[in-house]
């Protein structure tokens, strides 16, 4: 192999005509590493050598790269652009090329580490070997065409963008506001949530068990607007009598000042993320797979996993679906050396994370669950929860692929519940199912061939 084989050429000093001679038809494969200011294009033919290596500044020259290929394309070359999914930087490029009726294919960056050795015998990779593997691996067939999602699609997408983003600045604010109060008002979260309004916009008017004490009728009068009358009125006792009593440190005017602007950026939090809430679930609200996963992990849930993984029909199994979601198993073992299994994290962090804040909630309310969680804290010697839970997911994304396509969620049908240890009443109703499905598969209602 050439020693030059990666010299690049400007975008600018190459004319079609003359690159159609050297491409001389048929198909060529065009490999694009991504770069956020100066971009590589590799030009592999059938035979699967680089003809020529193009680079240009994006987003300058990205107009004169596409003008080439398409010149290209005029001349009878069947062209196909192969690049990876890099984010957002790639659009542009993408959105013109599939403007000017060139197809575009996308590679796995996995698979483009992988193969940096086996092409040339040397480990190390840069953007125009990069350029020329996605090339090769698209020639041998190690590509997906790539669909570009409709406008529905789009507007989804941006929603659940939207919620994360407000999810994760709801939950910053909850954990800073959670910290200020066991410093200062540690009672306060045995009394209100600080998952509700009311707690949030108290602190926010008054700032903090001083002024609480101080002015116990306007903190009832508060709380009473803030719940919408709903808070009774022994917990609003409740709260200004701890507030008379609190352990915690005296407030100084700068803390009680600090605490206010907090609690009123985390009610802003608050009020937008039920907002963008509000909003994903209408957009999916007649989603066939949304409706089937609603009752296992909520709405919200729901909506992002179907928007970000994908709708469980277009998926072969269940097995398929839990490796779209990134929590199939990897294992890295040689000789007696025993590697530790992990999740790949292969897949849309988005819908892990709020996956796991869904079970979390399913742990809490369903007993076999929650019996199969604690089995698996049990085996790790009470630690690693967090392992625990993550064993659930691997579990509740297999159902998931179910109820999705129709079926009733069924957390008896999920685990061996022989060896899990469940509350008497519990085992009582699964027998309760077990001699009602005997009966039913008997042989004297069973008709025989």
């Amino acid at each position: 192999m050439g020693k030059r084989i990666y010299r690049a050429v400007d975008v600018k000093s190459v004319s079609a005509d003359a690159l159609s001679h050297r491409l001389s038809g048929g198909r060529v494969a065009v490999g694009v590493d991504i770069a956020k200011r100066v971009v590589y294009a590799a030009l592999v033919n059938a035979q699967r050598e680089t003809v020529v290596t193009l680079k240009w500044a994006h987003p300058a020259q990205t107009r004169s790269f596409v003008a080439l290929l398409t010149a290209l394309c005029a001349t009878g070359i069947a062209l196909e652009v192969a690049l990876e999914p890099s984010g957002t930087y790639g659009d542009p490029l993408r959105y013109l090329l599939t403007e000017s009726g060139i197809a575009v294919f996308r590679v796995s960056p996995k698979r483009v580490s992988d193969a940096a050795e086996v092409f040339d015998g040397v480990p190390s990779i840069h953007d125009a070997k990069a350029a020329a593997l996605i090339a090769r691996l698209h020639l041998d067939g190690a590509s997906k065409p790539w669909v570009n999602p409709d406008d529905a699609q789009r507007t989804r997408a941006a929603a659940v963008a939207t919620l994360e983003r407000v999810t994760e600045q709801h939950q910053s604010a909850q954990g800073q506001l959670e910290a200020q109060l066991a410093r200062h008002f540690p009672e306060v979260t045995e009394l209100l949530s600080l998952g509700d309004a009311t707690l949030v916009q108290l602190l926010a008017e008054l700032g903090g068990p001083q002024a609480i004490a101080t002015v116990p009728d306007r903190a009832r009068d508060a709380m009473r607007r803030f719940s919408h009358g709903l808070l009774l009125a022994d917990k609003v006792d409740r709260v200004i009598a701890a507030a008379h009593t609190t352990l915690g440190v005296p407030m100084i005017d700068a803390e009680i000042h600090a605490l206010k602007t907090l609690a009123a950026e985390g009610h802003r939090a608050y009020r937008a993320h039920r907002e963008a809430t509000r909003r994903l679930v209408t957009l999916t609200a007649d989603d066939p797979a949304c409706a089937g996963m609603r009752p296992v992990v909520g709405a919200a849930t729901a909506a992002v996993i179907v928007t970000t993984v994908g709708d469980p029909q277009r998926f072969a199994s269940a097995q398929a679906y839990r490796k779209a979601f990134g929590l199939n198993l990897r294992e890295r073992s040689s000789g007696r050396k025993q590697g530790k299994l992990s999740i790949t994290k292969r897949g849309p962090g988005r819908a892990r994370r709020f996956l796991h804040l869904a079970v979390l909630g399913l742990i809490q309310r369903n007993p076999i669950v929650a019996a199969y969680y604690r089995q698996k804290v049990a085996e790790k010697g009470g630690q690693h929860k967090l392992i625990a839970t993550t064993a659930v997911m691997r579990k509740v994304a297999l159902a998931l692929w179910h109820v999705g396509r129709g079926a009733p969620f069924d957390a008896a049908k999920l685990f061996d519940t022989s060896r899990l240890t469940l509350p008497q009443q519990v085992r009582d109703h699964l027998n309760r199912r077990r001699v009602a499905f005997v009966a039913d598969v008997s042989p004297s209602s069973a008709t025989c061939t």
